[in-house]
């Protein structure tokens, strides 16, 4: 009988274990994906469209690669670089904009430009130096500290 009663107290034991709220565990992951295919890089923020060429200033690009900008922007840090925002249509503009996946124009090749004027200095990350009514959803907000000044 002695037998029987272990067993039985085992069996009670691991029914009310069973039967006993477990904690859940949650986990959340985000994924990105690639960055936009874009002839002349992107805007820093979604829907990260092609930008036209002459938005980006020539800082932007390594060896005719745009550097990146938003969450696949892969330069140094700290860095602030010109952009002309007639060319963003949260500025103002009505043009249109190259299409993902398409190919530069041979007189038109990322990062070299004769005479390019930026008007605006942004971080990659959707900050400007123009202040928060430029800032078109950036990933973190940074203090006046933090922004270059002309």
């Amino acid at each position: 009988m002695g037998k029987f009663k272990y067993l039985l107290l085992i069996a009670g034991a691991v029914a009310c274990s069973a039967v006993s709220p477990q904690k859940a565990q949650a986990q959340i992951a985000v994924q990105i994906g690639p960055p936009p295919e874009c002839p002349y890089g992107y805007f820093d923020y979604a829907p990260y469209d092609c930008a036209p060429y002459g938005y980006y200033g020539p800082e932007w690009f390594s060896g005719g690669v745009f550097i990146g900008a938003g969450p696949w922007y892969h330069g140094r840090e700290h860095f602030w670089g010109h952009v002309d925002n007639h060319y963003d249509r949260h500025d103002g503009w009505h043009g249109e904009y190259p299409r993902r996946g398409e190919h530069y124009d041979e007189h038109r090749q990322p990062g070299r430009y004769e005479n390019f004027r930026g008007n605006e200095m942004r971080d990659g990350h959707g900050h400007s130096q123009l202040g928060p009514q430029h800032e078109h959803g950036g990933e973190h907000d940074r203090g006046e500290h933090d922004r270059p000044h002309n």
